[in-house]
Parts: structure tokens; C-alpha cells; sequence
């Protein structure tokens, strides 16, 4: 008798050890990408620039980029430059290790590594940047970063290639700046775009036109922020797919490209497509590499934990039985393993989810338009009454930086 009860106190020891280290494992897990909800409906409200300061930590990297986008928003110009131009120092390159690569294996992708800014996120911080020296009546250093943006978007770097809202958003600053041969460039370049972005190539086309005749717009360019970019949803898919073997595609649709006499609009569905291929085998071979290294233990992980809650059912009810228990203790293994059991698919899908971060508070698409009211602008009468209201002018080229406070118009 004494042996028997000594083997069901190891029993159950063993059982105790095992729902421990399962609900360690869960908790690392679901702590990995903490939600921001929170932090963001709080900053939505401030207009005030120490106040968007105070909120700042440059450790938290996605963090700071939805801050300076917020500080753009509110015309903290200053701001922007001093914590954009940290970012777009510190936040380039990747560091690499070798633990901490090898760790990453065992652990849900990004969990161990910082984040590192995508070409486009480089090129948008770049713009950033350059308007606001231009609204602070900094045209010298306008100039400078815009040719840094020329370099970010041909740099081999991290999701690097054709990026037409970049370069769309470098056309109108150099008009702005009253550059039209450098404007020239980034129009023509835009021309070839006639394949995924003909709206856009068609206006491209028109604009090199009128600067070859020595035309100037028709007036002031004005940008315009409509909506956010859309939440990023993701699954597993096995079979046809090139991004290793998930499926990323945007909750929500982009909107349609437009073209008018004065302006045009653009959704930033490209940028979504570069954070879509984060994983593609042909892009960043390692992350791809790491993903099918991490299947093998997702799955282990999963099985582990409904292995965990079928032996707290097993044993909690044998032990009832042995102790000639009123059931009370079978009950209770029962409900605790079962809801156990259920969380093995969430442990396998926690373990295999694929790092999606990225700014989060981009535009979900870009309005340009040289019309003196937005409302006399094709481009934006045609959007829904609810896009409109989420439409907000983010760069006038016609405006001084005078008091900090958004934009009208």
C-alpha cells in the first residue's frame, strides 16, 4: 500500500510539472507581440508635442514609429527630425547571432530579435523627414534626405526594389521644391508602372509632358493620409504557397488607384505585398530556413500539451478512484485537462506564427492633388462618405510650420 501511494504521489508530481512547464511555454508565447490598443486610443487624442515626447521609448521600435507618425500628424516637425532621424540610424541593420539565431528556432518567429525597418518603412521615414525640413523652411535639407530616399529604394536591403508610393511621394517634393528636372526622373519612373499602377502611369506620363513644355502644375501640391493601413491576417498553408507555408493577405480590401486633371491617389497595397514575402524562400532564405526548422517543434509543443491534458484527466480520476474519492477530484482533472487539451492548436499556431510587425499607422492610401479644395478633387469626391472622413492632409507645399496643431483642409 505504502509503494502504491508512493507511486501516485510521483504521479501526480510529474503530472504538476508538466501543467507547469506547458503554461510557462503558453506565456512566453502570448507574450511575444504585446497589443498596443491601449497606448494608441490615448495618443490619438494629444495634440500637444511633450506630450507625444513623453510617450516615446526608442526600445520599442514599433512603437516609436507610431509616435513620430503621430508627432508628423500634429506638425511636430522637431520631433520628427530628432527621433526620425535616430530611426532611421539605429533601426537599418540587423544584428546577427549565432545563439540567438539558433534560439529563435524553439520560439516564435521575432520573439528574440529587434526590429528592423523594411525598404519602404525606410523610404516613408525618409519623406517624413524631408517635409518636415521643408515646413520648417529647410529646403537645403529637404533636398538632402530626399535624395537619401532615391538611395533607399534601389538599396539591396531588406525588401528593396520598385516602390511607386515612394517614389510618387519624392516626385512631389521635388516640385515642391520647385526641382522639376529631379521631379522629371521620378515621374518618368513612375511612367513604367503601367502593369499594376495604370492610373497613376497614365498621370506620370502627362506630368513629364508638361515639364518637357516648361508647364508648371496648376497649383500647390497638397498630400492627403486616407484611412489606416489594414491589419495584417495570416494561416497556415502547406501547399501553393512561396512565402514558406503561410498565407498573409490584408483584413480589410485596398482601395482602386486614381487619376484626374489635378491629382491622384494610390493605396499602399504594395508596401502590404513586401511585408506578404517577409518569408519567401527567394527574398531572406534564413527566415524562410527557420520556419520549416520551427514545424517540428510547433507540432512537439502541440502534442505536448494534449498529451498534458489527457494524463491530468487519466491520473486525476485514477487517483480519485484510488482514494475512494466522492469524484470531486475526477471532475476537476477533467475540466482543467480538457480545457487543456483545447489550447493545443493555439500552441501550434503561437510557436509557427511568422513575425508581421510594421508601422502600423501608415496610410492605407495617398491623395496628391494641386486643386486649392480638396473637394474640387475628383480623386477624393469618388471615395465613400467614411473614407472622406478619414481622409487628412498631412503636407502642404504652399504652408509654413507656424504653431504645432493638424492641418485643415
Amino acid at each position: 500500500m505504502t509503494i502504491m501511494r508512493c507511486l501516485s504521489i510521483k504521479k501526480l508530481s510529474h503530472l504538476v510539472w508538466t501543467v507547469a512547464i506547458v503554461a510557462a511555454l503558453m506565456i512566453i508565447m502570448g507574450c511575444q507581440h504585446q497589443p498596443h490598443a491601449e497606448r494608441d486610443a490615448h495618443l490619438k487624442g494629444l495634440a500637444d508635442c511633450e506630450e507625444i515626447r513623453s510617450h516615446i521609448d526608442v526600445d520599442d521600435r514599433i512603437g516609436t514609429l507610431r509616435n513620430i507618425s503621430h508627432a508628423f500628424s500634429q506638425r511636430c516637425y522637431d520631433m520628427v527630425l530628432d527621433y526620425g532621424s535616430r530611426a532611421q540610424a539605429d533601426y537599418r541593420y540587423k544584428r546577427f547571432s549565432v545563439l540567438r539565431e539558433t534560439s529563435s528556432i524553439f520560439l516564435p518567429d521575432g520573439m528574440l530579435t529587434e526590429y528592423v525597418l523594411e525598404s519602404y518603412e525606410r523610404g516613408f521615414l525618409t519623406f517624413l523627414l524631408s517635409a518636415s525640413h521643408y515646413q520648417l523652411n529647410n529646403p537645403d535639407g529637404s533636398k538632402v534626405e530626399l535624395r537619401r530616399l532615391d538611395h533607399e529604394i534601389i538599396t539591396p536591403l531588406y525588401n528593396y526594389g520598385e516602390d511607386p508610393i515612394n517614389i510618387l511621394l519624392g516626385a512631389v517634393m521635388w516640385e515642391a521644391l520647385d526641382e522639376p528636372d529631379e521631379s522629371r526622373v521620378d515621374w518618368n519612373r513612375l511612367s513604367t508602372q503601367h502593369a499594376r499602377h495604370k492610373p497613376v502611369a497614365e498621370f506620370a506620363s502627362n506630368r513629364m509632358r508638361a515639364i518637357d513644355d516648361g508647364k508648371e502644375a496648376t497649383g500647390s501640391w497638397s498630400i492627403y493620409a486616407i484611412g489606416t493601413f489594414p491589419e495584417v491576417y495570416w494561416d497556415l498553408q502547406f501547399t501553393g504557397s512561396s512565402n514558406g507555408y503561410f498565407s498573409v493577405r490584408p483584413k480589410q480590401r485596398f482601395g482602386e488607384d486614381c487619376a484626374s486633371e489635378t491629382g491622384l491617389r494610390i493605396s499602399t497595397q504594395p508596401w502590404f505585398s513586401k511585408i506578404a514575402l517577409r518569408h519567401d524562400g527567394g527574398y531572406h532564405p534564413l527566415l524562410n530556413a527557420q520556419s520549416w526548422l520551427r514545424l517540428p517543434f510547433g507540432v512537439a509543443y502541440s502534442i505536448t500539451t494534449f498529451a498534458s491534458g489527457a494524463s491530468i484527466v487519466i491520473g486525476g480520476c485514477a487517483l480519485d478512484v484510488y482514494a475512494k474519492g466522492d469524484g470531486a477530484l475526477c471532475e476537476m482533472s477533467l475540466n482543467g485537462g480538457t480545457a487543456l487539451m483545447k489550447e493545443s492548436p493555439r500552441v501550434l499556431r503561437h510557436t509557427l506564427q511568422p513575425d508581421l510587425r510594421h508601422w502600423e499607422n501608415v496610410p492605407a492610401s495617398f491623395l496628391f492633388t494641386t486643386a486649392s479644395d480638396v473637394e474640387d478633387e475628383a480623386c477624393f469626391t469618388d471615395l465613400s462618405e467614411y473614407d472622406k472622413i478619414l481622409t487628412n492632409k498631412i503636407f502642404d507645399a504652399s504652408r509654413e510650420a507656424e504653431t504645432n496643431g493638424p492641418m485643415n483642409g
